[in-house]
């Protein structure tokens, strides 16, 4: 291998390989979206409470208004582990944290007894499909809201 094609140096010419440009690229443009707004007083976020049971969640509509700041409470009250899938709603959302999704930031993810707070601000009104990805087939679905 030539001394120019070493892995992280530069060519002879002194300019960057083009494959680190376009990563770097991708992390500055990427970046931004996962963070929140500092402009968000999330101290002022409106709880809203969501129960998963063995096999519903409670309640199984929820209502947000449009650039609002809210925390969302999820308990799971059932014998089960429980999702709450969401994939289309949580990319139409400003996170405040993100590592309370899985790591594809689909879902939250609930052992029996355990409880997660995902604090948000919608950003696009729509309406969006819950479910638990393990129990849709026994009727764990619903619906989320945006105004």
């Amino acid at each position: 291998m030539r001394p120019d094609h070493r892995r992280g140096q530069r060519r002879k010419s002194g300019k960057p390989k083009p494959l680190l440009g376009a990563l770097a690229a991708t992390l500055v443009i990427a970046a931004p979206a996962a963070l929140a707004d500092p402009a968000v007083d999330w101290a002022k976020a409106q709880r809203v409470d969501l129960v998963e049971v063995d096999y519903a969640f409670q309640p199984s509509q929820l209502t947000f208004r449009r650039d609002r700041a809210y925390q969302l409470h999820v308990e799971n009250h059932g014998r089960e582990l429980h999702e709450l899938t969401a994939p289309d709603f949580f990319k139409a959302v400003e996170l405040r944290d993100t590592g309370v999704l899985n790591q594809d930031r689909t879902e939250l993810v609930l052992q029996p007894g355990d409880q997660k707070d995902l604090y948000f601000v919608p950003l696009q009104p729509g309406r969006y499909d819950m479910r638990c990805a393990d129990h849709d087939w026994a009727g764990m679905t619903g619906d989320i809201t945006v105004d």
